[in-house]
């Protein structure tokens, strides 16, 4: 007969709870992730007190439509963020146009912390 010791089966019942737990937090997370309920491939965050919201990229392009297609949508505060893309796949913006940025996001916090607080007045004649 196959006697379990006390160390067997508390290193069972220990192993037992650990995955428990672990998935009871993973499901706990993932039902109480706020991104969760934001479509893939935008953001809307608050950064510095000012609200920064990326719209993935559509096929007709912004700004009337006479930019590039693909170009995803960059709002601070409701205001548009004209923004273009390099040939590298760097970033650039109006507010930032000679700092290049790996993602929509780094660029759009690098224009909120440049503006110091000033609106971000739409680009007129575009």
């Amino acid at each position: 007969m196959n006697k379990i010791t006390r160390r067997q089966a508390l290193g069972t019942t220990a192993g037992a709870l650990s995955v428990i737990g672990l998935a009871g937090a993973t499901a706990y997370a993932a039902g109480t992730d706020s991104r969760a309920a934001i479509p893939a491939g935008t953001v809307d965050e608050v950064y510095l007190g000012r609200r920064i919201q990326i719209t993935a990229a559509t096929g007709g392009g912004h700004h009337g439509g006479h930019h590039s297609p693909g170009l995803p949508t960059v709002r601070i505060d409701g205001s548009e963020l004209h923004v273009m893309q390099n040939a590298d796949g760097s970033w650039i913006s109006v507010v930032n146009h000679y700092e290049t940025f790996a993602t929509p996001i780094s660029l759009a916090r690098a224009a909120v912390r440049e503006l110091q607080g000033a609106t971000l007045v739409p680009m007129g004649g575009m």
